[in-house]
This record gives C-alpha cells, structure tokens and sequence, in this order.
C-alpha cells in the first residue's frame, strides 16, 4: 500500500484500479502500485465513480464531498483525493479493511 498512499495539499491521494460488476464493494490487494477495489455497480453513466467515492469515503469514515476523483474517470485507473486526512491516517484505515 506504500505506493498506493500520498500526500497532497490539504490531504492525501489514493490511487486505484477499479475492478466494476463485482459480488460486492471490497479492497482485495494491490494492482501495481495502485490498490485493487472491486465495486458491485457497472461502468455505466458515472454508477461506479459515484460507488467508488461512497465505499472510499465509507471506508475512511469521511464525508462524500471530501473525496473526489483527480484523474481516470473514465478509465479503470484512478487517482482519488481525500481532503481533511494525513496520508499515514489514509494508510491506517484503508489498512483495517484490506482483505
């Protein structure tokens, strides 16, 4: 998750590779230096960006609206931005729910 992990003004980036149409939302390793999440909503009209940014924004128990998506929006990978959260805060919790 090291790579996965960084800081960014205010905050801290996530970045992801998007597996869509899963059994359930769920972290389940790495991809690369990205981690590997896997949504249950299809790539379709924004459903899986908008499930993405909820399960993140569940997962490290933050509002909706502090987590956006910086690039990839309409790609598999994506870097997301968490603001309000230090990057080891970020590593901590996304950690806690690692499968």
């Amino acid at each position: 998750m090291e790579g996965a992990v960084g800081s960014c003004e205010g905050g801290a980036t996530i970045a992801v590779y998007v597996v869509p149409r899963a059994p359930k939302n769920e972290i389940v390793g790495q991809h690369g230096e990205a981690l590997r999440i896997r949504l249950n909503a299809p790539p379709v009209r924004g459903a899986a960006n908008a499930a993405l940014i909820a399960f993140v924004a569940d997962i490290l128990g933050v509002a909706r609206r502090q987590v956006h998506i910086l690039s990839g929006h309409r790609s598999r990978r994506k870097v997301l931005a968490v603001s309000g959260l230090s990057r080891d805060t970020v590593r901590r919790r996304l950690a806690h729910r690692m499968r």
